[in-house]
């Protein structure tokens, strides 16, 4: 990992408000544990739940100032905006619906934003937010933390290095079971399709699955013909979808993603090929990516070990042979973000190599591809081109 840039150009570090991840909330422990650990963000306000009580006890119970622990996220975007002392990063990890309102809110009072996926709900929203993100120049920062992993950097490396040539064929699968019970999941918003959005499956894990094959290829996938819904019986919500995708270079590919296989752990896995070679990644053994060229023996890649390129590097905070696992990889977006936030706010230059961070660019697509999933879908499948939605 790079030396602190914060502390190099601004002297101190950036000051960090909350909004969601409160009690009973992994994804919030995750955001607060990866903004910590370069040691680049100050916690300094939080709006931890829509109960203002329980959103006061706990802010205090993980250290912020009881004046600073808001009712909710409105009024800490109102409050703090105002301050000279107040936060200048808003970190959003509430139901999906919210990201839209929260966001926008924190973009116009000139506050830079990090936001869990899914972006939005809507298109029109994901468009709405794109074009504010291009008006202000604020950093927007999307926490698909798969990004992250320092083997799926050297991936993307390798590709736009041409080690693989002309990329010819993509498979991206994300196999989950926490839903593979009938009956409803631990978080009742989901189950809401105006809370948790047009399909759940797609929204909480196929994006994931969207934006990896995104980052590796550097491709964007031009049409899709997709089967999506439920295979739990009486489920009204989907826990499903598969589809075959034609990218935006003519390449094929394949997805699917489930969160009803029974017994699946966290299953996302990828493998791309191209004209002189394939990478394969899976995210239960994050250490290792496959490397397979044309005529050749088979390569093993590791973080920091022979071949690892530049992008990889940045990644890893240790020496090869040592692991590092999903909170680094959710840390490594909170430091690119903090580079390029601490860069605009100093008039500076971003290093390259911090800008690999997804955006707002980068959430409008995954919500294009949700779209385009959905309305296929509800053709028989039918080929739907991203780009008439």
């Amino acid at each position: 990992m790079s030396e602190n840039t914060v502390f190099k150009l601004l002297g101190r570090r950036l000051r960090l408000a909350v909004i969601g991840g409160g009690p009973g909330s992994f994804i919030g422990a995750m955001h607060r544990q990866a903004a910590r650990l370069d040691d680049r963000y100050e916690l300094v306000a939080a709006a931890l739940s829509s109960d203002p009580e329980r959103s006061r006890i706990t802010g205090q119970g993980i250290g912020v100032a009881q004046d600073r622990c808001y009712p909710s996220g409105q009024a800490l975007i109102d409050a703090e905006a105002g301050r000279p002392d107040g936060a200048e990063v808003i970190a959003i990890m509430t139901p999906n619906d919210s990201h839209f309102a929260f966001a926008m809110q924190a973009l116009e009072r000139g506050l830079d934003v990090i936001c869990d996926k899914p972006m939005t709900n809507t298109l029109a929203e994901a468009e709405a937010l794109h074009a504010r993100v291009q008006a202000t120049g604020l950093v927007f920062c999307l926490t698909h933390n798969y990004t992250g992993y320092p083997m799926v950097r050297q991936a993307k490396a390798m590709v736009m290095a041409g080690e693989l040539g002309e990329v010819r064929l993509v498979q991206v699968e994300y196999v989950q079971g926490g839903r593979a019970k009938p009956g409803p999941g631990r978080r009742a918003w989901k189950e809401d399709p105006a809370r948790g959005g047009p399909s759940l499956v797609l929204g909480d894990i196929g994006t994931h699955a969207h934006n990896l094959l995104r980052f590796i290829t550097g491709l964007e996938v031009d049409q899709v013909a997709a089967d999506v819904g439920s295979i739990v019986p009486d489920r009204v919500t989907h826990d499903y979808a598969g589809a075959m995708l034609r990218m935006s270079n003519g390449a094929r590919g394949s997805f699917w993603v489930t969160q009803a296989a029974a017994g699946v752990e966290n299953g996302l896995r990828i493998r791309v090929s191209g004209s002189k070679g394939s990478l394969e990644w899976h995210q239960e053994h994050p250490q290792v990516l496959q490397f397979k060229p044309l005529d050749a023996p088979a390569q093993v890649r590791t973080p920091n070990g022979p071949g690892t390129l530049p992008l990889a590097a940045r990644a890893s905070r240790i020496v090869a042979g040592h692991p590092e696992g999903f909170h680094e990889a959710f840390a490594n977006l909170y430091t690119d973000a903090s580079d390029a936030i601490a860069a605009r706010r100093s008039g500076q230059t971003a290093d390259p190599l911090s800008l690999f961070f997804p955006n707002a660019t980068d959430g409008l697509q995954g919500i294009r591809f949700v779209a385009a999933a959905v309305r296929s879908s509800q053709t028989n499948g039918a080929w739907t081109a991203l780009s008439t939605l």
